[in-house]
């Protein structure tokens, strides 16, 4: 059994009101809502959660047709950890396996995070978690040391390491390993790269407009 879990909270730091702001005629959240409720009307999910602190947000997921759950204010503050909300969206999830689907990821398909259910579904014997991800083909620094080539004698682009960067569209994991970790990506993880439109991930204004005008 699979649960999507779509995690928004009703304070956005960098973009006021971002998951319930209007957005190509629609909201993040509705877009989100209605394409994984698609995905389990094709039967590859079981239930739609939206997990909030938001009225406003939990009644739109009632009105859509998703499971509303809310989020205790402990949860949805800036106190909590990363880490420690992962866990408790999962305590307050059931299914054997969970997929967390953000909001602010618009632009993922419907045909690319079906693929990646079947991708994990298919090799569940040897990965017990799946992530989207993007391949980093830039020089990179940290501290001002090179992190990924040697300056001395600098390749192409393309002759780069492969580096893998998550980008927070899907995750797929079992929900007893996300209770266990406090994570969404497990101990032999399966990276689903997916091109760099269906990743943008709105964390800023900027972010809103260039997904929007797409």
């Amino acid at each position: 059994m699979y649960t999507a879990i779509i995690p928004v909270r009703e304070g956005s730091q960098r973009v006021k009101n971002k998951n319930i702001k209007p957005f190509a005629n629609t909201s993040l959240l509705e877009i989100k809502i209605r394409q994984m409720l698609r995905i389990k009307a094709r039967g590859y999910i079981n239930d739609v959660i939206v997990n909030s602190d938001s009225e406003v947000m939990l009644e739109l997921a009632k009105k859509l047709g998703a499971t509303p759950v809310e989020r205790e204010k402990y949860y949805a503050s800036s106190e909590v950890s990363i880490n420690e909300a992962l866990q408790n969206w999962a305590l307050n999830a059931s299914g054997t396996y969970i997929l967390l689907c953000n909001a602010t990821s618009p632009l993922i398909t419907d045909k690319s995070i079906i693929t990646c259910i079947r991708t994990f579904a298919d090799n569940i014997s040897s990965y017990d978690s799946l992530a989207t991800t993007n391949l980093c083909k830039e020089f990179l620094y940290l501290n001002g040391q090179a992190l990924n080539y040697d300056p001395a004698h600098k390749p192409r682009s393309q002759d780069l390491p492969d580096i893998l960067v998550l980008n927070s569209a899907l995750y797929i994991i079992a929900r007893s390993l996300m209770i266990q970790k406090s994570d969404v990506v497990g101990n032999n993880p399966y990276f689903f790269n997916i091109n760099q439109i269906e990743s943008i991930d709105i964390d800023n204004e900027l972010d809103f407009e260039i997904a929007e005008y797409l």
